[in-house]
This record gives C-alpha cells, sequence and structure tokens, in this order.
C-alpha cells in the first residue's frame, strides 16, 4: 500500500469538497456580483453538480485508456484555474460577476468529475478484499470537507470576497504539487482494453450488469434522499428551534464528524463483521429510521438522535457500495464504471434540491409537509431496492446477499442440495 499516494488521493476529495465547503455558505454575500436573481443563483448552485454529472464518466473512461495520474494532473490544474477564475468575479459586479462566478463553478464541476479516478485508483492499488473499507477514505474527505469548508470560507472572507478563492487556490495548487512529486501511475496496461463507447451506451452498458446496476441504484436512491435531508434541515431547525445559519452549520459539522468517525476506522471492522451486502442493508435502515424520527422531532436531543443515525446510515452506504462496484467490475473498466456511478450519484444531488424545493413551493414549510417528504424518502430507501424482490417471510438479508454476493448465494445452495429434503 502506497501511503504518500493514497495521501494526494484524500486531499485530491477533500479539495473537491472543502472547495465546494468554502463557496457554497457565502453565495447570499455575494448577491450585490449576482445582482439577487434567484434563477442565477439556482444556476451556480448547480452548475456543479450538472457538470460533474456529465464529466465524471469522461474523466473514468480517459483514465483507462490514458492512464490515473495524468488525469488526475489535468483535473488539479483546472481546480485551481476555476478558483482564480472565482477570486476574479468576486471583485466584479454586474453581469461579468455573475457570468464569471458561473463559469468558475462550472469548471469547478468539470474538473470534480476527478473524484472517480481517485475511486479508481485506490481500486487498482488496492486487494479486492480491502476495497470497501479503502472506499472509505473517499468518504472521510466528504466529511471534513464539508466541516472544514464553511468555516474557512467564513474565516477568509473577513481579508475579502476574494479570499475564500485564493484560499481554495492555494489548496488545489499544493495538492498539485504533491502529486507531480509523489504520486506514481496505478493504471497496468491489459490485454482487455478499453472500448470506447458513447455516453448513453456506456450507461447502458453499465446498467446492463445485473449486481452493478442494482449497487448504482441503491446509490442513487441514498444520495437523492440525503440531498432532500440537505435541503430541507435548515427549515426544520429554523422552523421548530429558531436556529440560524450557524447554528445549523454546527448541526452538519456535527453529523460530518460522525461519517468521518465511521469512515475512517470503523468501516473496516463492520466490513469485517458484516460483509458488503448486509453492511449495506444496514445503511438504509438507518437511513430509513433517522428519517422517520427527523420530521418530530421537537427537542434538540431528540434532533441529535436522529442526525447521529443518519450520519451512521449514510457513512456505512457509500464505501460498501463502491467497494463492490469495483470488486464485480474488470480491471479495464474500473474507471468507466466508477464513473457511471458517480455521474449516478450527481444527478441525484441535481435531483434531489429541486424535488425538495418544489415540494416547499406547494406545500409550505410545516412539519405535515416535511413528514410527507421524509416519508416518500424512506419508501425509496426500504421498499424499491429491496422488499420489491424479497418475500415478505425472509427479510431481506439473504437477497442481497444472494444477489450482490454470487459466491455466497452458489456456497448455500450447494448446501441445499446436499442436504436431505
Amino acid at each position: 500500500m502506497r501511503r504518500p499516494s493514497l495521501l494526494v488521493i484524500f486531499l485530491t476529495v477533500f479539495v473537491d469538497l472543502i472547495g465546494f465547503g468554502i463557496v457554497m455558505p457565502l453565495l447570499p454575500i455575494y448577491s450585490p456580483q449576482i445582482g439577487e436573481k434567484m434563477i442565477m443563483i439556482g444556476l451556480i448552485i448547480s452548475s456543479f453538480s450538472v457538470m460533474q454529472f456529465i464529466f465524471s464518466p469522461i474523466w473514468g473512461r480517459l483514465s483507462d485508456r490514458l492512464g490515473r495520474r495524468p488525469v488526475l494532473l489535468l483535473s488539479l490544474a483546472g481546480e485551481a484555474i476555476s478558483y482564480v477564475i472565482f477570486t476574479l468575479a468576486s471583485t466584479l459586479t454586474g453581469n461579468t460577476g455573475m457570468y464569471l462566478l458561473l463559469a468558475s463553478r462550472t469548471f469547478a464541476g468539470i474538473c470534480g468529475g476527478n473524484i472517480t479516478v481517485a475511486q479508481a485508483y485506490i481500486a487498482d492499488i488496492t486487494p479486492p478484499d480491502k476495497r470497501s473499507a479503502r472506499m472509505g477514505l473517499i468518504g472521510v474527505a466528504f466529511g471534513l470537507g464539508f466541516i472544514f469548508g464553511p468555516p474557512l470560507g467564513a474565516l477568509s472572507a473577513r481579508f475579502g470576497l476574494a479570499a475564500p478563492g485564493w484560499v481554495a487556490m492555494g489548496l488545489c495548487t499544493l495538492n498539485l504539487l504533491l502529486a507531480c512529486v509523489i504520486l506514481p501511475e496505478s493504471w497496468q496496461p491489459t490485454s482487455a482494453l478499453m472500448e470506447p463507447r458513447p455516453r448513453l451506451v456506456q450507461w447502458m452498458h453499465t446498467l446492463s450488469q445485473p449486481q452493478v446496476g442494482l449497487l448504482i441504484m441503491l446509490f442513487f436512491m441514498a444520495t437523492f434522499c440525503f440531498t432532500c435531508f440537505e435541503t430541507t434541515l435548515a427549515l426544520l431547525a429554523n422552523r421548530t428551534f429558531k436556529y440560524d445559519e450557524s447554528h445549523v452549520g454546527y448541526l452538519f459539522a456535527y453529523g460530518g464528524v460522525i461519517s468521518a468517525f465511521i469512515q475512517g476506522g470503523l468501516i473496516k471492522r463492520l466490513v469485517n463483521k458484516m460483509g458488503e451486502a448486509r453492511l449495506i442493508l444496514f445503511s438504509f435502515i438507518m437511513l430509513g429510521i433517522s428519517l422517520i424520527i427527523l420530521p418530530f422531532v421537537n427537542t434538540l436531543t431528540s434532533l441529535l438522535i436522529g442526525l447521529a443515525l443518519l450520519a451512521v446510515g449514510s457513512s456505512t452506504n457509500r464505501p460498501p457500495i463502491f467497494g463492490m462496484i469495483s470488486i464485480l467490475t474488470p480491471s479495464h473498466e474500473q474507471g468507466s464504471n466508477l464513473g457511471v456511478a458517480q455521474s449516478a450519484g450527481s444527478l441525484s444531488r441535481i435531483m434531489g434540491p429541486i424535488f425538495s424545493a418544489t415540494l416547499f413551493t406547494y406545500h409550505p414549510p410545516r412539519l405535515p409537509g416535511l413528514r410527507r417528504h421524509f416519508f416518500s424518502c424512506r419508501r425509496a430507501h426500504l421498499a424499491a431496492p429491496v422488499q420489491r424482490q424479497t418475500g415478505a417471510s425472509n427479510g431481506g438479508f439473504e437477497y442481497v446477499e444472494h444477489f450482490l454476493n454470487p459466491a455466497m448465494g452458489t456456497e448455500r445452495q450447494a448446501q441445499h442440495r446436499g442436504s436431505p429434503a
């Protein structure tokens, strides 16, 4: 295991998310530059995820053909440039500043698709039996990025509106220099070369693989419901507890710390004890319970319990899903399949806020409206991927294990055949 390489991969994802965390909470501060046009604010916020949705499979396919290192270096350089554009936009007003802000977030989203390449790099240098635990490294970077991004942006903004952009650019540049010096190539060419495919054909090819397609569908649903939660938490906290932005930030940080703790060390023990399939189902159960609790909270204790359960569910979801996708994918298609999965997550991050914002438009942010929203997410979690294809009597563990782990299912079938009728 090459730890310097893992440090660069960790920093790549961390800088992606810390840059996102630095910029997003400060967008209201830039309203003079945007001209307080809500449509443009929406476009600026969504442009990052839209570009990730488009470019994650592209970066993945490119890394399957050219190697991980050159693609990572190119994308890291692009991220640094995107924050230079952001700093320039923050000093301008009117349409020029507005369109430069949009351009900076669009370019950052294009380069932010390199998370796919980071995951493929981890798959390249990690044995199959340890990949799920190692994929937790991506989750730790996500959690820490969301924890440190907003306060870092708020602190640097005291030195001027351009300061957050310069801080993010400096982090990107530092990571680029580290990658140039200590990041070796992980990808090894094989005789089975990656077949070039158009974007839609690649999606169909990946989703047509039953096990991989199911895992991507589960990841889409989990991410969709989590983004709906992110969008509505501030409304729930303000409505019930009269919390302002700083208190909501503390709540997100609380969940981020729990997620980082689980994915930073505990996930390995959980995978070894439960296996990927059972851990995935466990994560959806935790998510479902938390989404039942949160609409009804009326004390800080109940709110913290609900957030803790949600953090446990979300942090035990991503690593085993991506670990299993990697295990089930041939080495020459790692980047492509992981890219489609990451792109599906980006699509859910686009749809989730639109869904929740539309719901609140037609149903004022009252508890019954939140209740309907969270219950719909719960049904999507628990009914669609598991209950629809399992009998009510056997729960869902055996189906998930059999479908996602053919070897386990084959072993059980052999035991049944060898036992008396």
